[in-house]
C-alpha cells in the first residue's frame, strides 16, 4: 500500500503511518459506536494503543474490556476480538501489526456484511494529505499532540539511555528489541509495554545494535 492513502471502513478510516520489514503501525478513527468485526490473524500478533477516547474491546467471545486513553493490549496470534467506540466524539486507536500482512484476517462475524471477506481494496482506497508519517528515522523527537496523549519516537543504542517520563507510559517497539548474551530477544518489534517493564529489563538486557521506540503520554 502507498504511503497516505487511507482505507475507508464502515466503522471510520484508518491509514498506516509507518512500516518496515517486518511491522507496520495504523492509525485507526472510530465513530461513535462502530464497531469492527470479531475478527482474528492467524499468523500475526497485534497491538493497540487508545489515543483518544473510550472503546470497549471483546478479548476472545467471553471477555470484554474498556480502555480509556491512553491504554494499551496486546493481542496474540488466532485470537478473535473486536473494538467498538464509545466516545461521542469518535476515538483514535493505534495498531501494530507483525509481521505485516493485512490479508492475514479471518472475519468471524461483522455487522456490515463482510464475513469471509478480504480486507479492503479499490475504492475504500482514497488520498488524503497533512497525515503523520514516519518514514524510516524522520521526525524523531517530535511531539504528536492527539486529544487525551502526546507521541513521540525515539532512537536508542544502549538500553541505559531508554528513558521516559514516568513508569506509566506506553511503549511500542518499531524497531530492534532488547536482547540476552545469546541474541534471544525478550523485546521485540511489535511489543507494547509499559515502561516500569522497560526498566526492569534494561538492567540485564541490552539494545541489539539499535531500538526504534514510540512513546504515549497523557496529554496535561
Amino acid at each position: 500500500m502507498k504511503k497516505h492513502l487511507v482505507v475507508k471502513k464502515p466503522w471510520g478510516e484508518e491509514y498506516r503511518f509507518y512500516k518496515n520489514k517486518n511491522l507496520a503501525a495504523w492509525l485507526l478513527k472510530m465513530n461513535y459506536k462502530k464497531k469492527t468485526s470479531m475478527h482474528c490473524h492467524p499468523k500475526k500478533k497485534t497491538g493497540l494503543i487508545v489515543l483518544e477516547g473510550k472503546v470497549e474491546i471483546n478479548v476472545g467471545f467471553y471477555e470484554k474490556l474498556i480502555l480509556k486513553a491512553p491504554s494499551k493490549i496486546m493481542i496474540r496470534s488466532g485470537l478473535f476480538h473486536a473494538t467498538k467506540s464509545l466516545s461521542k466524539k469518535g476515538c483514535t486507536l493505534m495498531e501494530l501489526e507483525t509481521p505485516v500482512n493485512k490479508n492475514d484476517l479471518v472475519r468471524y462475524k461483522d455487522n456490515y456484511g463482510r464475513e469471509n471477506k478480504p480486507y479492503e481494496s479499490g475504492k475504500s482506497l482514497v488520498k488524503k494529505s497533512n497525515l503523520i508519517h514516519f518514514d524510516k528515522l524522520k521526525n524523531i523527537n517530535e511531539d504528536y499532540k492527539f486529544k487525551d496523549c502526546i507521541v513521540k519516537i525515539k532512537d536508542f543504542k544502549k538500553s541505559k539511555e531508554i528513558k521516559a517520563k514516568g513508569k506509566k507510559t506506553i511503549v511500542a517497539v518499531l524497531e530492534g528489541g532488547l536482547v540476552d548474551s545469546k541474541k534471544n530477544y525478550v523485546l521485540s518489534k511489535g511489543d507494547i509495554v509499559r515502561m516500569d517493564t522497560i526498566n526492569k529489563l534494561k538492567k540485564n538486557y541490552k539494545v541489539n545494535k539499535n531500538i526504534l521506540l514510540l512513546f504515549v503520554n497523557k496529554l496535561k
